[in-house]
């Protein structure tokens, strides 16, 4: 059986209203899992529901309840028509346990009445759902349980640590014996002071900023996009997965009457270098782009590589990485196109109401996640703990600005 800390051990024994903010790695997830499991399973005709922003973080926490069950609780867990979903959970004492993606406003998840409440990551979850989610447990007198690294300093989260109706928890990812302290140290160089008090000591950081307003991303979701016109030019952005990570991002903009229709969004998760670069092959062939801008750093630069001798693309492909860029042919003057130059010319796309976006949780919670600091020496740094579809997107809106200054890039 797995050993838990003495913090974990506390919060299993603990009733009422939680709220658990924390570094990264520290087993947050795997206690709560645990606690909720136990919850379905020692109670009669209770309902549990797990909520996050999007589908993927959500099930990440459903599936270690599920695991947990299957390990202590088997005979419990209900089967045939009634067995587990990648959403829901019978067992046979009546108990159920619901997980859900909330979206930017919660209206999908309407209706329910539950004995415990679960929100995963939930500083990433916009206030518009609490309203919509918190009557559910009128009835019941239940119990709400919030886990996170903290999002700045505010919100939903904020306001519970800070209440006296519930029990809180703060955990550092410098207090885990599981997490080296060479790995701790190589992450406190990387990042700035304060991402890294956020990130892994688990503070709430007053000067961290969300750089997209999220009233903003709802706008530009509002708008049904174009379907593609093979007339239009098209540009596509590539985010290529790094170590640590697995998804590739590749996402479509179609340019027509001076704005950006989102046209496709592929997302794969674990694919090899020549995967990626057969699936831009595909997506050019279909939507025949006039550009594609691809992030070469670490694993993508094999791909930006093999689109270079492809006599398909090689012309076509743009490498945009906080790399020097070429603005004549000469090679003779650069400028250094720096990372909050690709943000901010989406931020003003998106101002403008240029940008139209398909209403897509996934893309939302992207944009939601990037955040903004300025550096001691007045520098802006952007990050975002799930910055990947936001990565692609910037750069295929760079070619409203790539068209505009009519520059050449030196791939070199």
């Amino acid at each position: 059986m797995l050993e838990l800390d003495d913090w974990q051990n506390k919060v299993l024994e603990t009733d009422g209203n939680i709220v658990l903010r924390s570094g990264r790695q520290v087993g947050k997830s795997t206690v709560i899992s645990q606690k909720a499991a136990a919850f379905a399973a020692k109670n009669s005709k209770k309902t549990v529901l797990v909520i996050a922003s999007v589908e993927r973080q959500a099930y990440l926490l459903f599936d270690l309840i599920i695991e947990y069950l299957y390990q202590h609780h088997k005979r419990l867990i209900k089967k045939g028509v009634n067995r587990p979903t990648k959403s829901r959970v019978r067992l046979t004492n009546g108990s159920v346990i619901y997980c859900l993606p909330t979206g930017l406003d919660g209206s999908g998840i309407r209706g329910y009445t539950i004995d415990m409440l679960i929100a995963d990551e939930a500083a990433f979850i916009n206030e518009d759902v609490w309203s919509a989610v918190t009557p559910m447990l009128a009835v019941t007198k239940g119990n709400i349980i919030l886990l996170s690294t903290p999002f700045g300093k505010g919100g939903y989260l904020f306001r519970c640590f800070e209440d006296s109706t519930f029990t809180s928890f703060h955990v550092s990812s410098e207090d885990c014996p599981r997490i080296s302290k060479e790995f701790l140290a190589q992450e406190k160089k990387r990042m700035s002071k304060l991402q890294y008090a956020q990130e892994y000591l688990g503070e709430f950081v007053d000067e961290l900023r969300q750089f997209f307003p999220t009233e903003l991303i709802r706008r530009c979701m509002e708008n049904k996009p174009a379907p593609a016109n093979p007339e239009y030019r098209k540009y596509l952005g590539v985010d290529v997965a790094r170590m640590g990570r697995d998804d590739t991002v590749f996402f479509s903009l179609m340019e027509s009457n001076n704005k950006f229709h989102e046209v496709n969004l592929t997302i794969t998760n674990k694919t090899l270098l020549t995967d990626t670069y057969r699936t831009i092959i595909s997506l050019d062939e279909r939507f025949s782009y006039k550009k594609i801008f691809i992030d070469d750093g670490g694993l993508g630069v094999g791909v930006f590589d093999l689109l270079l001798t492809d006599d398909r693309t090689k012309r076509k492909t743009i490498a945009i990485n906080n790399a020097a860029r070429s603005l004549d042919h000469a090679d003779e003057r650069k400028k250094k196109l720096l990372k909050e130059d690709l943000y901010n010319n989406l931020l003003s796309l998106m101002e403008q109401e240029r940008i139209l976006l398909e209403n897509n949780d996934d893309t939302a919670y992207s944009l939601k996640s990037i955040q903004a600091e300025y550096t001691e020496d007045g520098k802006l740094k952007l990050f975002g703990t799930y910055s990947h579809i936001a990565e692609a997107l910037i750069r295929a809106a760079w070619g409203a600005r790539d068209k505009s200054l009519n520059i050449y890039f030196d791939f070199q």
